[in-house]
């Protein structure tokens, strides 16, 4: 079993959502007033639609998000670790900048899951000091592990080595979090470490570190990956939301040469133990 990320799929809700889907292929037609025989329902293409349409309306929620880290970010503002923050408007390829205590300033890049194309479609805006992703899964069904893996090390991963895109860090967090959706252990005892945020009951985020250098086969094969006190964004929502120390998790990036390709090695420690490790594999890029 990987433990790449605390919380885990909950099998029976899995399977309650394969049974509700067949059941909804099965019976859509008695739904709604179409008006319509059980072959014409089917051979007229409103069940495919209504399925593309709610499917769009879910993807394109972006107002919930940006909802939810409003008052995260207010909250940081009110608690003291951090000073103030700003959308970047629809212009730019991040989605907010924060002034940090320090005065420094990091730009934050919201995405889903994490398992789709979209994970790599960021810039670093030249005027950040720090830059982080911070996944926002909506998909009350979707596999966290699967989703961090694949943002992790089939994305992100490729996207430092062969674009040389510079990432600090990546928190994963949002609404779902101890929910039904998606159980927290951190939080399992410890009912006194959930944090109320505007309408939100949540436990502590979780975080991780990148390599503080872009990993290169010859001249940086395997950078040390920095520790959460050296990324202040990510060391104030730490801090801010109760998190515990051993509870952080240390990204590693080690690139090579096999032949004329470039191979990588992605793992991830968490209190100093291998949670997941891959093997040298080689970048594809699309």
């Amino acid at each position: 079993m990987t433990d790449e990320i605390p919380c885990q799929k909950d099998p029976a809700l899995k399977q309650k959502i394969d049974a509700y889907a067949d059941d909804l292929k099965t019976q859509g037609h008695l739904i709604g007033n179409h008006g319509l025989s059980e072959n014409a329902f089917y051979e007229s293409g409103i069940f495919e639609g209504a399925i593309q349409r709610v499917r769009g309306q879910i993807s394109a929620r972006m107002g919930e998000k940006k909802k939810f880290v409003q008052h995260i970010l207010n909250h940081m503002v009110d608690a003291g670790f951090i000073k103030d923050w700003v959308e970047a408007g629809s212009q730019n390829r991040h989605d907010y900048s924060v002034t940090l205590n320090s005065s420094k300033i990091a730009a934050i890049e919201l995405k889903g899951c994490l398992d789709g194309n979209n994970t790599n479609v960021s810039v670093r805006p030249p005027h950040a000091d720090e830059f982080i992703v911070w996944s926002v899964c909506q998909n009350k069904g979707s596999d966290p592990r699967h989703n961090l893996w694949s943002g992790i090390h089939v994305r992100f991963s490729a996207d430092i080595i062969a674009e040389e895109k510079k990432v600090d860090g990546l928190v994963v967090w949002d609404w779902l979090c101890d929910t039904a959706a998606k159980v927290c252990p951190k939080v399992k005892n410890t009912p006194e470490r959930i944090n109320e945020v505007g309408p939100y009951r949540l436990p502590p985020p979780c975080i991780y570190t990148f390599p503080g250098t872009i990993p290169s086969p010859r001249n940086n094969p395997k950078p040390r990956t920095r520790l959460i006190e050296e990324i202040e964004i990510l060391d104030a929502m730490h801090r801010c939301f109760n998190g515990h120390d051993s509870e952080i998790n240390h990204v590693e990036f080690e690139a090579k040469m096999n032949g004329v390709d470039i191979v990588r090695q992605t793992t991830i420690l968490r209190d100093q133990k291998i949670r997941r490790q891959s093997t040298f594999s080689p970048i594809r890029r699309s």
